[in-house]
């Protein structure tokens, strides 16, 4: 069973900074793309960013595109998600999740499994 622990959270003000991780086990962590998710208060759960299994290609969301970073240590069964400029509209609760190709990270509804997610609050 694959585990996933996501981590970083906490409450920044508008224009901050944010790194989250998300140690992943259970699964050969380098032969799965990896994706991070958020779901607001009232909202459905989306897709953030995503990143193939060697870091060579990525992902993002129109509404993070040049804000936020995707980046992964396969050595550390770990990814990590950089968060820059943030806006009230960043806050969220954030997941990650793997997946065998890239594509299906696009789509939350494929996955059944979810770690326990971070919080992100940005304040205006």
């Amino acid at each position: 069973q694959v585990q996933l622990v996501e981590s970083g959270g906490g409450l920044v003000q508008a224009g901050g900074s944010l790194r989250l991780s998300c140690a992943a086990s259970g699964r050969t962590f380098s032969n799965y793309a990896m994706g991070w998710f958020r779901q607001a208060p009232g909202k459905e759960r989306e897709s953030v960013a995503a990143i193939n299994w060697n870091g060579g290609s990525t992902y993002y969301a129109d509404s993070v595109k040049g804000r936020f970073t995707i980046s992964r240590d396969n050595a550390k069964n770990t990814v990590y998600l950089q968060m820059n400029s943030l806006k009230p509209e960043d806050t969220a609760v954030y997941y990650c999740n793997l997946a065998p190709s890239l594509g299906r990270l696009f789509n939350p509804g494929n996955f059944e499994v979810w770690g326990q997610g971070t919080l992100v609050t940005v304040s205006s």
